[in-house]
Formats: C-alpha cells, structure tokens, sequence
C-alpha cells in the first residue's frame, strides 16, 4: 500500500502547481519529429520548440540507417561493452565523431547527460580544482557532484572570465585544474567566449572542458560546432555533445578527447561499464546524420538564413532578441506562469512553442524559449512570426 503522507506531499506538489498556472502540459505527438507535427486531441501545428535543428530527425537517409542497424545487430547486445564486446557500428561512429569534432578519440554513450556524469569523477583528479560558468547545463552540474569530495569546485559569474582568471590564479597549487563551459548556453541562446578560454587555459596550463550539445551541427561554415565558429577546431582539450539534436535526433552522447584520456573512460567511467551502449539503430542514424552535414553544408546554411529571418521578424514585431549566431531565441517574460500561459496562447494559435520556469531557470526569470530549425520554410517563419504578432 502506498504511504499516505508521502502521496498527500505529491497532490500537495501538483495541486500547487496546478492552481498557480505553473504546472507544464506534457504533449502526446501522432508523427514523427518534422516542421508541422499532430498533436493528440488538438490537430496540426508548428514545432519551435524542437531541438531538430538541421530537420535530420525524419531524413529518409538517417531512418533507413536506422532499420539497416536494426537488420544488423538487432536490439543490442543486452550488456555492457566490455563484458559481451563492442559492436563495430560503435567504433565506427566514434572515429567519425572523432574526425568530426577535431579530436584523437572518441566514446559514446547512451545520452550527453551520461557522457557528463562519466567524464568528472573519472578524469578530474582527488585534489584537483575545477571552475565552472555559473550557467552550466545541469548535467554538466550533475557530473561535478560525482567528483571527489577533495576537489576544489569554484564558479564563475556567467561569461566573466575576468573572474575566472583570478579562480585560475588562486589554484595554480593543485595538480591540475579543470575549466567547463558550455559551448551554447541552452536557454541564453549565448556562445561561450571560446577564443579567449582556450587563451587562457594555454597561458594557466588548465584543461578545457567544452560541452557542445547546442552547438554541434549549428555552428561553424561546416556544422562543427563551437570550436569551428572560433576558429579553434582541434584545439580544445575535451568536448562533449550529444546525437539527440542537431546530429539525428534521437539519443546518444559522446566525450571526445586524447586517446590516453578516452582509454581511462573505457577502464574506469562508471557509466561505460555499467550501463548499455547505443542501439545499433542509433548508432547507424547518427553517423549517417553526420555523413549528411559533411557531404553538403546547405543545411547549415539554410539553418543560418531561417535564424536571421526569425531575430529580423521577431524584432520588428517589438521583441527583444539579443545578438547571438544560435539557433536558440529566448524571449524573456519574467513570471513563471504568464510564460506558461504565453505559451499556451500560442499553442491555441498553432504554434508549440514552451514556457520554461524554475528549476529550468532561475526564479523570475522565466521565458519562452524559440529554437529554429533549417527545415523551415519560409511560409513556417511567417506562420510563427503571424502568431506572436497576435500574441
């Protein structure tokens, strides 16, 4: 029987939410990820809230990569890699993610969020330090609290690096220190100052720790990502990102890195031996995925007309759009619930677009969050740009 204290505190929760207008809709799809979607119970209407960036997530090439693994190797291999052996798809999409990225190596894992929580407890030494930006992803900060209780742990206002030069100064006593940033802020829509970070962990011998999830297949001439942008491709020292956005759409994650380093992963990353690798479904759609954006940059580059179309039209329409080459538009509202109730405004005008609160972001500083995709068209970038103008 279910502890009736404990479920009083779960209506409590919800009941709470409910009655303030914060709680989130959870949305039934009836097609796969594309531009227009069905939705249960209401009909058609326009995805902005997708990470489908490149509109790879319903390719036809990246679906029969997928039935093609699926022919191949079935479901998997119902364990870990090290126990009943890698599939050689995985090796495959580890040496193209690996080419791809501008790194020696590369391991995949089921999800970015899994990359992250491997890469902190194992790499990162007893006494080491490590200076993060205060705007971190939350797998980024999930990954550090599995460090070593003797790691020195400082953060760093958002983009100061000012700051963080002084946190690199005050720690030049430890072995070895460790700076993380995203590449894309996930709900800034901002790009991380790459140029002048790897400058800096030259100058301080540091580690430079990238997680690129937003970024990989946005930014950059040929999709790379970040470093591409900056042009310091090759130059940062572990980069993460994830094959469930721009690169195929489904799932998957990686930590790219030095041999050596992607060798300790392997031995020692709890997440790699304990839990599953990728379908080979997965594995297959993401290399293709990537075989696609290396082949023909157009995708890329119509990704790049539909941002600016999106930041001019939202602009003249009075919003506030903040400079950035991302594909992610926050358009702040400040309370939780009139976002909630902004986003389901639009929503009745067609348009899926989600209002993110706390603990997504801080308190007050809630928003609609916009996320562009080079599978629109442009009669998709006036159809969104018609319903915030009636919103």
């Amino acid at each position: 029987m279910p502890n009736k204290n404990i479920e009083n505190r779960f209506h409590e929760l919800i009941d709470g939410l409910a009655q303030s207008g914060q709680l989130k809709p959870f949305y039934e799809l009836n097609s796969p990820m594309r531009p227009v979607v069905q939705i249960a119970g209401h009909g058609e209407v326009l995805v902005l809230c997708a990470n489908n960036y490149l509109g790879l997530a319903d390719h036809p090439e990246v679906i029969e990569a997928g039935h093609q693994g699926l022919r191949d190797y079935g479901a998997g291999t119902a364990s870990v890699r090290f126990i009943c052996g890698t599939l050689v798809c995985h090796r495959e999409l580890e040496q193209t993610i690996a080419r791809f990225v501008g790194a020696e190596a590369a391991l995949s894992y089921v999800s970015c969020w899994n990359a992250n929580e491997a890469l902190f407890p194992t790499l990162v030494g007893p006494d080491d330090a490590v200076l993060s930006d205060a705007l971190n992803h939350a797998s980024i900060i999930d990954g550090m609290r599995l460090m070593h209780r003797s790691v020195s742990k400082s953060v760093y206002t958002h983009g100061d690096l000012n700051q963080l030069e002084e946190q690199l100064q005050a720690t030049q006593s430890h072995p070895a220190r460790w700076v993380v940033t995203d590449g894309v802020f996930s709900m800034e829509g901002d790009v991380c100052d790459l140029p002048e970070l790897v400058r800096l962990c030259d100058r301080y011998q540091a580690m430079l720790v990238v997680d690129d999830s937003h970024g990989i297949g946005v930014l950059g001439e040929s999709g790379r990502g970040t470093p591409e942008h900056f042009g310091v491709l090759g130059q940062i020292d572990v980069l993460t990102g994830t094959l469930g956005k721009a690169l195929g759409g489904a799932a998957g994650g990686y930590i790219a890195a030095s041999q050596r380093a992607i060798e300790v992963l392997e031995q020692r990353a709890r997440p790699s031996l304990f839990s599953n690798a990728l379908p080979a479904t997965v594995a297959y759609s993401a290399r293709k995925a990537i075989e696609i954006v290396e082949r023909d940059s157009k995708l890329v580059q119509k990704l790049r007309r539909n941002i600016a179309a999106f930041r001019t039209g939202l602009t003249r329409l009075g919003f506030e759009c903040a400079e950035s080459p991302t594909a992610i538009i926050p358009i702040m509202i400040g309370d939780e619930a009139e976002a909630i109730r902004q986003s389901k405004r639009l929503f009745e005008l067609g348009v899926m677009i989600i209002g993110f609160g706390f603990p997504v972001v801080p308190k007050g500083a809630a928003r609609l969050r916009l996320q562009v995709s080079a599978a629109f068209s442009d009669e998709h970038v006036q159809r969104a740009l018609d319903a915030f103008a009636k919103l």
